[in-house]
C-alpha cells in the first residue's frame, strides 16, 4: 500500500502543476467557450489517471516523481526532488533532520510516516465512498414517489430544485409545484447536460477526487470543473436565444437556486452551483468569435503538450547516492556496532 500511496502522491504533485496552469488558463481564456474550460480539466483528469507518462523536451512539469521510493525506504538523510531549486532548498534541510536515519535502527523513519499515511489515505478512500453511497441512497429515497410525466421526465413533491440522477439510466426530477415557463428553460438546460454526458463527467470526477483527496489542489479543480460544466451547459442552452428568452432563463435559475451544500457524487442540480456567475454570463452572452475558439484551442494543445508529458531524465546521477550503497550502509551499521562493541 505505501508504494502506491508514494505513485498517486508523486502523480498528483506532477497533476498540481497542471491545475495550476488551467487555473490561469481559466482567466486569460475567460472569452472563449466554456466548453473549453472543460476540455482543459479533462486533461487533468488524464494526467491523474494514466501511470505512465512520455517524455519531451517541452515538458514544464518540473519533476516526474518527487519523492523518490528508494529514498524513503533507504537513503539515512532523506530529500526531495521537486525540481524547483527554492522549494528543495527550503524543505530538504528540515525533512533530512526530521527524518534522518539511526545508525542502529532498521527501518527509515519516513518509511514509517509514509506507512502511516497510506493507511490514513486509504481510510479517507472509504470514507468517501460510503459518503457517496449514502448520499444517493438517500437521494433515491426521496425521489422513490416521483410520477413519470414522459420519457426520463419525473415530477416529485419532495424536492426544491430540479435535477439529474443515474448514469446508465439518468432521469430529470423536477418540483411537482415548478412554473410551465420556468420548466421549459429547466428541462431544456437538463437535456443539455444529457447531451453533453455531463452526468458521467461529474461522477467521474468525484471518483478521481476520491482517490486524490489529499491534494488540495484536487479539490479547487472538481469545484471548477462543476462550475466550468454547469456555465458550458448554459451557453449551449442560451447560444441562439433572444434576449426576452434569456431572461426567462435567468429568472428560473434564480428562483431554483439553492444553498450551497456539502461537495458530493451526487446529481447535476440545475441551481446549486455559480448561481450569481452564471445569470451575469447569460444576459452578457456573445458568440465568441472564431479567432477566440482557434487561440483557446492551441492553447489546449499546448497545454497537453507541456503538462501531460514528462521531462527527460538527467543522464548525470554521480550527486544522488545509489540505492545498493544506501542499503548497504543501513545493513552493515549494527554489524559495525556490534562488532566493536565485542572488541
Amino acid at each position: 500500500m505505501t508504494a502506491l500511496f508514494l505513485k498517486l502522491l508523486n502523480m498528483s504533485i506532477a497533476a498540481s502543476w497542471l491545475i495550476l496552469a488551467v487555473i490561469v488558463l481559466r482567466v486569460v481564456l475567460k472569452r472563449a467557450p466554456k466548453w473549453i474550460h472543460c476540455i482543459l480539466w479533462a486533461l487533468v483528469g488524464i494526467r491523474l489517471l494514466c501511470p505512465l507518462s512520455i517524455e519531451s523536451a517541452l515538458s514544464l512539469i518540473p519533476s516526474p516523481e518527487t519523492i523518490r521510493p528508494d529514498v524513503v525506504q533507504f537513503v539515512p538523510n532523506p530529500s526531495i526532488d521537486s525540481g524547483v531549486t527554492i522549494i528543495d532548498n527550503a524543505v530538504n534541510p528540515v525533512m533530512g533532520e526530521t527524518f534522518a536515519a539511526s545508525p542502529v535502527g532498521g527501518i527509515n523513519p519516513l518509511y514509517v510516516w509514509t506507512y502511516i499515511a497510506s493507511i490514513v489515505w486509504f481510510v479517507g478512500v472509504i470514507a468517501l465512498v460510503i459518503y457517496a453511497v449514502i448520499s444517493y441512497l438517500r437521494l433515491r429515497r426521496v425521489v422513490c414517489e416521483a410520477v413519470r410525466q414522459r420519457d426520463n421526465l419525473y415530477l416529485c413533491d419532495h424536492i426544491q430544485t430540479p435535477f439529474i440522477l443515474g448514469v446508465i439510466r439518468s432521469r430529470i426530477y423536477l418540483p411537482s409545484d415548478m412554473d410551465e415557463v420556468q420548466m421549459q428553460s429547466v428541462i431544456a438546460h437538463e437535456q443539455a447536460h444529457l447531451s453533453r454526458h455531463d452526468h458521467w463527467w461529474k461522477p467521474l470526477g468525484w471518483a478521481i477526487l476520491t482517490v486524490y483527496w489529499f491534494n488540495p489542489f484536487c479539490w479547487v479543480a472538481y469545484i471548477l470543473l462543476c462550475r466550468d460544466i454547469e456555465l458550458a451547459c448554459d451557453e449551449k442552452v442560451i447560444c441562439n436565444m433572444d434576449v426576452e428568452a434569456k431572461k426567462a432563463y435567468s429568472m428560473a435559475l434564480l428562483s431554483c437556486s439553492i444553498p450551497r451544500r456539502l461537495i458530493s457524487a451526487c446529481p447535476l442540480a440545475f441551481g446549486e452551483v455559480g448561481v450569481k456567475e452564471r445569470i451575469k454570463g447569460v444576459l452578457n452572452y456573445k458568440k465568441p468569435a472564431f479567432w477566440v475558439v482557434a487561440v483557446a484551442v492551441i492553447a489546449c494543445i499546448a497545454a497537453a503538450v507541456c503538462f501531460l508529458t514528462n521531462p527527460k531524465e538527467k543522464s548525470d546521477t554521480s550527486d544522488s547516492p545509489s540505492l545498493p550503497s544506501d542499503a548497504s550502509v543501513l545493513c552493515e551499521l549494527p554489524f559495525t556496532l556490534s562488532s566493536n562493541a565485542g572488541a
